[in-house]
Protein backbone atom coordinates (compact mmCIF):
# COMPACT_ATOMS: atom_id res chain seq x y z
CA UNK A 1 0.00 0.00 0.00
CA UNK A 2 1.27 3.08 -1.03
CA UNK A 3 0.51 6.29 1.01
CA UNK A 4 0.54 10.18 0.82
CA UNK A 5 0.46 11.18 4.55
CA UNK A 6 -0.70 14.98 6.26
CA UNK A 7 0.18 15.15 10.08
CA UNK A 8 1.12 17.65 12.84
CA UNK A 9 1.52 16.83 16.23
CA UNK A 10 1.98 14.16 18.36
CA UNK A 11 -1.00 11.79 16.64
CA UNK A 12 1.31 12.79 13.33
CA UNK A 13 4.44 11.59 14.98
CA UNK A 14 3.62 8.22 16.38
CA UNK A 15 1.16 7.12 13.64
CA UNK A 16 3.89 8.04 10.93
CA UNK A 17 5.70 5.24 13.17
CA UNK A 18 2.89 2.91 12.60
CA UNK A 19 2.74 3.10 8.60
CA UNK A 20 6.29 2.84 8.89
CA UNK A 21 6.48 -0.06 11.11
CA UNK A 22 4.00 -2.06 9.19
CA UNK A 23 5.77 -1.76 5.74
CA UNK A 24 3.72 0.90 4.52
CA UNK A 25 5.34 2.77 1.61
CA UNK A 26 4.70 6.73 2.47
CA UNK A 27 6.20 8.69 -0.85
CA UNK A 28 5.06 11.97 0.86
CA UNK A 29 4.58 13.68 3.98
CA UNK A 30 2.68 17.04 4.23
CA UNK A 31 3.44 18.93 7.38
CA UNK A 32 3.10 22.22 8.69
CA UNK A 33 5.53 24.98 9.43
CA UNK A 34 5.92 26.26 13.57
CA UNK A 35 4.30 29.09 13.90
CA UNK A 36 6.22 31.78 15.58
CA UNK A 37 3.49 32.50 18.25
CA UNK A 38 3.27 29.04 19.38
CA UNK A 39 4.38 26.85 22.40
CA UNK A 40 6.37 23.86 20.56
CA UNK A 41 5.67 21.11 23.17
CA UNK A 42 5.05 18.60 21.02
CA UNK A 43 7.09 16.20 18.50
CA UNK A 44 7.62 17.34 14.96
CA UNK A 45 6.61 15.95 12.03
CA UNK A 46 9.04 16.64 9.89
CA UNK A 47 11.55 15.35 12.01
CA UNK A 48 10.27 12.17 12.49
CA UNK A 49 10.08 12.31 8.57
CA UNK A 50 13.64 13.42 8.43
CA UNK A 51 14.60 10.71 11.23
CA UNK A 52 12.81 7.71 8.77
CA UNK A 53 14.26 9.23 5.29
CA UNK A 54 10.70 10.26 4.20
CA UNK A 55 10.31 12.53 1.36
CA UNK A 56 8.30 15.83 3.23
CA UNK A 57 7.31 19.00 2.13
CA UNK A 58 5.49 22.05 3.80
CA UNK A 59 1.69 22.53 3.27
CA UNK A 60 0.01 25.31 4.58
CA UNK A 61 -2.67 25.18 2.15
CA UNK A 62 -4.40 21.81 1.10
CA UNK A 63 -5.98 23.81 -2.13
CA UNK A 64 -2.86 25.11 -3.35
CA UNK A 65 -2.62 23.15 -7.10
CA UNK A 66 1.59 23.00 -6.26
CA UNK A 67 0.59 20.68 -3.31
CA UNK A 68 -1.76 18.96 -5.69
CA UNK A 69 0.57 18.12 -8.37
CA UNK A 70 2.92 17.01 -5.35
CA UNK A 71 0.24 14.58 -4.01
CA UNK A 72 -0.62 13.24 -7.90
CA UNK A 73 3.00 12.65 -8.48
CA UNK A 74 2.85 10.40 -4.98
CA UNK A 75 0.74 8.04 -6.59
CA UNK A 76 -0.96 6.93 -3.43
CA UNK A 77 -3.04 4.31 -2.39
CA UNK A 78 -4.30 6.04 -0.16
CA UNK A 79 -3.93 9.44 1.72
CA UNK A 80 -3.83 9.42 5.69
CA UNK A 81 -4.70 12.67 8.00
CA UNK A 82 -3.38 12.73 10.97
CA UNK A 83 -3.69 15.94 13.01
CA UNK A 84 -3.17 17.73 10.26
CA UNK A 85 -4.90 21.33 10.99
CA UNK A 86 -6.78 22.20 7.59
CA UNK A 87 -9.51 20.45 6.02
CA UNK A 88 -8.34 18.66 2.79
CA UNK A 89 -10.28 19.57 -0.40
CA UNK A 90 -12.75 16.65 -1.69
CA UNK A 91 -10.71 16.56 -4.99
CA UNK A 92 -7.43 15.83 -3.44
CA UNK A 93 -8.59 12.83 -1.39
CA UNK A 94 -10.06 11.79 -4.60
CA UNK A 95 -6.89 11.38 -6.11
CA UNK A 96 -6.57 8.02 -4.02
CA UNK A 97 -8.29 5.31 -5.59
CA UNK A 98 -8.51 3.52 -2.10
CA UNK A 99 -9.80 6.24 0.30
CA UNK A 100 -8.67 8.75 2.52
CA UNK A 101 -9.13 8.83 5.98
CA UNK A 102 -8.51 11.22 9.47
CA UNK A 103 -7.32 10.39 13.02
CA UNK A 104 -9.86 12.06 14.85
CA UNK A 105 -9.41 12.62 18.98
CA UNK A 106 -12.66 11.20 20.63
CA UNK A 107 -14.96 8.80 20.36
CA UNK A 108 -17.30 9.70 17.37
CA UNK A 109 -19.67 10.36 16.37
CA UNK A 110 -19.35 12.14 19.84
CA UNK A 111 -17.37 15.69 19.53
CA UNK A 112 -16.48 16.13 16.22
CA UNK A 113 -14.80 19.40 14.71
CA UNK A 114 -12.07 21.08 16.82
CA UNK A 115 -10.01 20.67 20.15
CA UNK A 116 -12.42 17.44 20.67
CA UNK A 117 -9.83 16.14 23.96
CA UNK A 118 -9.85 20.02 25.40
CA UNK A 119 -13.65 20.40 25.10
CA UNK A 120 -14.66 16.26 26.38
CA UNK A 121 -12.47 17.81 29.32
CA UNK A 122 -14.87 21.05 30.14
CA UNK A 123 -17.63 18.89 29.81
CA UNK A 124 -16.63 16.73 32.28
CA UNK A 125 -17.07 13.30 30.36
CA UNK A 126 -15.06 10.50 31.97
CA UNK A 127 -14.54 8.72 28.07
CA UNK A 128 -12.61 9.57 24.85
CA UNK A 129 -10.63 8.04 22.62
CA UNK A 130 -9.64 8.22 19.32
CA UNK A 131 -11.53 7.25 15.70
CA UNK A 132 -10.16 6.13 12.41
CA UNK A 133 -12.45 7.62 9.66
CA UNK A 134 -12.85 8.16 5.96
CA UNK A 135 -12.78 11.46 5.46
CA UNK A 136 -15.67 13.64 3.34
CA UNK A 137 -16.14 16.99 2.73
CA UNK A 138 -18.28 17.59 5.75
CA UNK A 139 -15.44 17.62 8.73
CA UNK A 140 -15.42 14.27 10.60
CA UNK A 141 -18.41 12.84 8.88
CA UNK A 142 -17.09 9.54 6.78
CA UNK A 143 -17.48 6.31 8.29
CA UNK A 144 -15.68 4.62 11.32
CA UNK A 145 -13.02 2.48 10.24
CA UNK A 146 -12.41 1.74 14.06
CA UNK A 147 -11.77 3.29 17.40
CA UNK A 148 -10.56 3.39 20.67
CA UNK A 149 -11.51 4.52 24.25
CA UNK A 150 -9.50 5.69 27.25
CA UNK A 151 -10.96 6.71 30.63
CA UNK A 152 -10.70 10.11 31.38
CA UNK A 153 -10.03 10.64 35.30
CA UNK A 154 -11.41 13.12 37.50
CA UNK A 155 -8.54 15.25 38.05
CA UNK A 156 -6.93 14.65 34.70
CA UNK A 157 -5.71 17.48 32.38
CA UNK A 158 -6.51 17.85 28.65
CA UNK A 159 -2.71 17.47 28.67
CA UNK A 160 -2.80 14.01 30.23
CA UNK A 161 -5.75 12.98 28.47
CA UNK A 162 -4.05 13.95 24.87
CA UNK A 163 -1.35 11.72 25.89
CA UNK A 164 -4.02 9.01 26.40
CA UNK A 165 -5.46 9.77 23.28
CA UNK A 166 -2.05 9.38 21.05
CA UNK A 167 -1.74 5.80 22.46
CA UNK A 168 -5.11 5.41 21.22
CA UNK A 169 -4.61 6.42 18.31
CA UNK A 170 -1.46 4.31 17.52
CA UNK A 171 -3.11 1.35 18.55
CA UNK A 172 -6.40 1.80 16.67
CA UNK A 173 -3.80 2.48 13.14
CA UNK A 174 -1.69 -0.72 14.39
CA UNK A 175 -4.69 -3.05 15.06
CA UNK A 176 -6.45 -2.06 11.67
CA UNK A 177 -4.15 -1.52 9.17
CA UNK A 178 -3.19 -5.24 8.12
CA UNK A 179 -7.01 -4.85 6.91
CA UNK A 180 -6.44 -2.20 5.34
CA UNK A 181 -3.26 -3.26 3.56
CA UNK A 182 -5.34 -6.73 2.16
CA UNK A 183 -8.20 -4.37 0.77
CA UNK A 184 -10.79 -5.49 3.57
CA UNK A 185 -11.54 -1.88 5.39
CA UNK A 186 -13.81 -1.84 8.16
CA UNK A 187 -17.00 -0.01 7.64
CA UNK A 188 -19.19 1.20 10.63
CA UNK A 189 -22.06 3.68 10.49
CA UNK A 190 -21.06 6.91 12.01
CA UNK A 191 -24.34 8.17 13.21
CA UNK A 192 -24.06 12.36 13.17
CA UNK A 193 -27.18 12.68 14.76
CA UNK A 194 -26.20 11.01 17.87
CA UNK A 195 -23.09 12.90 17.88
CA UNK A 196 -21.99 16.51 18.96
CA UNK A 197 -19.97 18.96 17.06
CA UNK A 198 -17.77 22.12 18.57
CA UNK A 199 -15.26 24.59 16.81
CA UNK A 200 -12.47 25.51 17.83
CA UNK A 201 -11.81 27.72 21.46
CA UNK A 202 -9.72 31.12 21.43
CA UNK A 203 -7.74 32.26 24.49
CA UNK A 204 -10.26 34.64 25.51
CA UNK A 205 -12.16 31.39 26.48
CA UNK A 206 -10.05 30.76 29.52
CA UNK A 207 -10.98 33.46 31.37
CA UNK A 208 -12.51 31.92 34.66
CA UNK A 209 -15.98 32.85 35.58
CA UNK A 210 -16.24 32.38 39.44
CA UNK A 211 -19.98 32.57 39.63
CA UNK A 212 -20.08 29.31 37.89
CA UNK A 213 -20.37 26.22 39.98
CA UNK A 214 -16.87 24.86 41.09
CA UNK A 215 -16.87 21.69 38.85
CA UNK A 216 -17.41 23.95 36.07
CA UNK A 217 -14.54 26.08 37.15
CA UNK A 218 -12.46 23.27 37.64
CA UNK A 219 -13.16 21.34 34.67
CA UNK A 220 -12.27 24.86 32.39
CA UNK A 221 -8.90 24.23 34.56
CA UNK A 222 -8.06 21.30 33.48
CA UNK A 223 -9.20 21.46 30.03
CA UNK A 224 -6.73 24.45 29.20
CA UNK A 225 -4.01 24.05 31.90
CA UNK A 226 -0.56 23.75 30.42
CA UNK A 227 0.56 22.83 27.89
CA UNK A 228 -2.41 24.77 27.02
CA UNK A 229 -2.41 28.59 27.18
CA UNK A 230 -3.89 28.21 31.21
CA UNK A 231 -7.89 29.69 32.56
CA UNK A 232 -7.10 32.98 34.24
CA UNK A 233 -8.60 35.85 35.59
CA UNK A 234 -7.52 39.84 35.65
CA UNK A 235 -7.19 41.25 39.25
CA UNK A 236 -5.78 45.08 39.49
CA UNK A 237 -4.50 45.26 35.87
CA UNK A 238 -2.48 41.70 36.65
CA UNK A 239 -3.31 38.33 34.19
CA UNK A 240 -3.21 35.65 37.14
CA UNK A 241 -3.34 31.82 35.40
CA UNK A 242 -4.68 28.96 37.87
CA UNK A 243 -2.56 26.41 36.04
CA UNK A 244 -2.96 23.76 38.38
CA UNK A 245 -5.60 23.11 41.30
CA UNK A 246 -7.98 20.47 43.15
CA UNK A 247 -11.51 20.26 44.56
CA UNK A 248 -12.07 20.75 48.07
CA UNK A 249 -14.39 19.38 50.47
CA UNK A 250 -17.15 21.24 51.36
CA UNK A 251 -16.67 23.95 54.86
CA UNK A 252 -12.73 23.96 53.88
CA UNK A 253 -12.86 27.59 53.50
CA UNK A 254 -14.80 30.01 55.61
CA UNK A 255 -18.29 30.99 54.64
CA UNK A 256 -19.23 34.21 53.31
CA UNK A 257 -16.38 34.98 50.96
CA UNK A 258 -17.57 36.17 47.55
CA UNK A 259 -16.80 33.99 44.29
CA UNK A 260 -13.19 34.58 43.17
CA UNK A 261 -9.57 34.25 44.30
CA UNK A 262 -9.09 34.38 47.72
CA UNK A 263 -6.41 33.59 50.92
CA UNK A 264 -7.70 31.31 53.49
CA UNK A 265 -5.95 29.10 56.27
CA UNK A 266 -2.56 30.31 54.10
CA UNK A 267 -2.84 28.84 50.84
CA UNK A 268 -4.85 30.35 47.62
CA UNK A 269 -8.53 29.14 47.40
CA UNK A 270 -11.21 29.94 44.67
CA UNK A 271 -14.80 30.53 45.25
CA UNK A 272 -17.11 29.34 43.17
CA UNK A 273 -20.73 30.44 42.23
CA UNK A 274 -22.30 27.69 44.29
CA UNK A 275 -20.27 27.62 47.69
CA UNK A 276 -17.84 24.72 46.21
CA UNK A 277 -13.76 25.68 46.56
CA UNK A 278 -10.99 24.88 44.74
CA UNK A 279 -7.33 24.68 46.35
CA UNK A 280 -4.82 26.83 44.02
CA UNK A 281 -1.74 24.17 43.77
CA UNK A 282 -0.47 26.81 40.89
CA UNK A 283 -0.99 30.39 40.23
CA UNK A 284 1.16 32.21 37.51
CA UNK A 285 1.49 35.86 36.33
CA UNK A 286 1.80 36.59 32.58
CA UNK A 287 0.03 36.34 29.61
CA UNK A 288 0.24 32.51 28.92
CA UNK A 289 1.01 29.79 30.88
CA UNK A 290 4.28 28.99 28.86
CA UNK A 291 5.63 32.47 29.37
CA UNK A 292 4.06 33.08 33.12
CA UNK A 293 5.87 33.19 36.41
CA UNK A 294 5.26 31.52 39.51
CA UNK A 295 2.91 33.87 42.38
CA UNK A 296 3.31 33.06 45.90
CA UNK A 297 0.51 33.09 48.64
CA UNK A 298 2.45 36.46 49.89
CA UNK A 299 2.84 37.65 46.06
CA UNK A 300 -0.86 37.02 45.82
CA UNK A 301 -1.80 38.90 48.96
CA UNK A 302 0.15 41.84 47.62
CA UNK A 303 -1.82 42.00 44.25
CA UNK A 304 -5.33 41.23 45.69
CA UNK A 305 -4.51 44.17 48.54
CA UNK A 306 -3.68 46.60 45.53
CA UNK A 307 -6.68 46.01 43.76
Amino acid sequence: MRAVVFAYHNVGDRCLRVLHAQGVDVALVVTHRDRPDENIWFQRVADTAAELNLSFVYGEDPSDPVLADAVRAAQPDVIFSFYYRSMIPADLLAIAPRGAFNMHGSLLPKYRGRVPVNWAVLHGETETGATLHAMEAKPDAGYIVDQTSVPILPDDTAGQVFEKVTVAAEQTLWRVLPAMKAGHTPKRPNRLADGSYFSGRKPEDGRIDFKQPAAAVYNLIRAVAPPYPGAFTDIGGRRLIVAQARRLEAGAVPAGLAPGLHVANGRIVAVCGDGGALSVLQLLQGTSADNASPVSVTEFQNIHTAS
